[in-house]
């Protein structure tokens, strides 16, 4: 079995930091061979600086290749996440990458908050949260700062723009799993 198949973290980050790199106008190349980068697949692309978040964009719906979404990703991670200044080429050396792999959304039935909650899987689902035109997502890396349901939903709505304390019957929550891979971390985590 190929190396980049037992841990497609070998091919994923060159790409996220190649895809970086070209952005800022250095010369990096990656493998871009791998057969399963052409499958359609959502990811997300979180940078780090001195473990401080630095930018994170993804998608949560297939809607392209895997390997353009990577690039998109990692591109608007890098320049466009509105809550940071554009990454320069000087701290491109000194951020890390993860991209974390989404599943597939999966719908969450409930009839109140506590019931929703209830459902969630601390550490292990990624939450999108949706009301109306509010729209907010956690991945599940978020449980290490925020492991109770309850607190880490009512940041999920401030990022949305609501107040915690929010609710409404027509709020859809839906779950996800990630697979993420992380340099500077043996690969995969």
């Amino acid at each position: 079995m190929p190396e980049s198949a037992k841990n497609p973290g070998n091919i994923l980050l060159p790409i996220a930091r190649g895809a970086i790199a070209t952005a800022l106008g250095n010369a990096f190349s990656a493998d871009e061979d791998a057969t399963w980068l052409q499958q359609q697949r959502a990811c997300f692309v979180t940078l780090t600086q001195d473990r401080q978040l630095r930018g994170c964009i993804g998608t949560l719906h297939a809607h392209r290749t895997l390997l353009a979404d990577i690039k998109a990703n990692a591109q608007a991670a890098a320049l466009r996440d509105p809550r940071f200044a554009p990454l320069t080429a000087s701290e491109l050396n000194h951020i890390e990458i993860e991209v974390s792999l989404l599943s597939p959304l999966q719908a969450l039935y409930f009839s109140c908050e506590a019931d929703a909650l209830a459902q969630l899987q601390p550490g292990i689902d990624g939450v999108m949260f949706e009301f109306g035109r509010y729209r907010s997502t956690f991945l599940p890396q978020v449980w290490e700062q925020l492991p109770c349901a309850a607190a880490f939903i009512a940041e999920l709505k401030q990022k949305a723009g609501l107040p915690p304390d929010f609710w409404a019957e027509e709020i859809r929550i839906s779950r996800y799993t990630v697979r993420k891979f992380r340099e500077n971390n043996g690969g995969m985590c």
